[in-house]
């Protein structure tokens, strides 16, 4: 998808723009039906090209802060983008994606097989299900808003926080006033980019799922 660049902040108008953009493709994700939640995999050739286009798009673009989850996917991602903004990514593990436990690496079908019951809860609850020995979504955000809402009151500019899709969506849907349930209702690809608009009476959603620059 082709797009120009957006005006980054309008004087008088906003107190800053808060980016949240996804991670690019990664390696282990060809079938998309494995569980990846905090299992560290690196950035895809296709993952690199996509962080790299961003790199062009935010150059000149006047980031002040650059935040990311500490995974090597959005390190990599944040700090290929970072180097074209003469900033140097903060990596914080509240930005995790959401710990999927005993789950961490299996096949959709092999849990299926082997805990149908708690695969069928997480189905029915999925905001507040937890795999044994990790976290629902709800945890994860709980975790991750208070970071973004700091990044919010922090600056008056603009901050790119490169982070997880799990981590977007439970985000947006606080901004939503969404129920968690809902969650999987909003789309994130890999490398997606959404501008979210910090003005004095609160958040506006400017765009959600942009696709990379080309």
């Amino acid at each position: 998808m082709n797009m120009a660049r957006p005006s980054f902040v309008s004087p008088g108008s906003l107190h800053g723009r808060i980016y949240l953009l996804r991670h690019g493709a990664i390696l282990s994700a060809a079938n998309g039906k494995q569980y990846i939640g905090v299992q560290d995999v690196a950035l895809s050739a296709i993952g690199h090209s996509q962080a790299c286009a961003w790199a062009d798009y935010f150059a000149g673009a006047g980031l002040d802060e650059i935040y990311c989850s500490d995974l090597a996917r959005c390190l990599e991602t944040a700090r290929i983008i970072g180097a074209g903004c003469n900033l140097a990514p903060q990596a914080l593990p509240e930005l995790r994606e959401v710990s999927l436990g005993a789950w961490e690496g299996q096949q959709f079908d092999t849990i299926k097989t082997r805990d149908p019951q708690g695969f069928q809860q997480r189905g029915d609850h999925i905001a507040d299900h937890r795999p044994p020995g990790g976290e629902s979504f709800r945890d994860l955000q709980n975790r991750a808003w208070p970071i973004f809402e700091t990044a919010a009151r922090r600056h008056q500019g603009q901050t790119l926080i490169v982070t997880h899709a799990g981590v977007i969506r439970v985000l947006l849907c606080r901004l939503l006033g969404m129920p968690l349930d809902n969650l999987f209702c909003i789309g994130q690809a890999y490398g997606a980019l959404t501008i979210i608009e910090v003005r004095p009476q609160g958040y506006r959603i400017q765009a959600i799922n942009i696709q990379q620059p080309g």
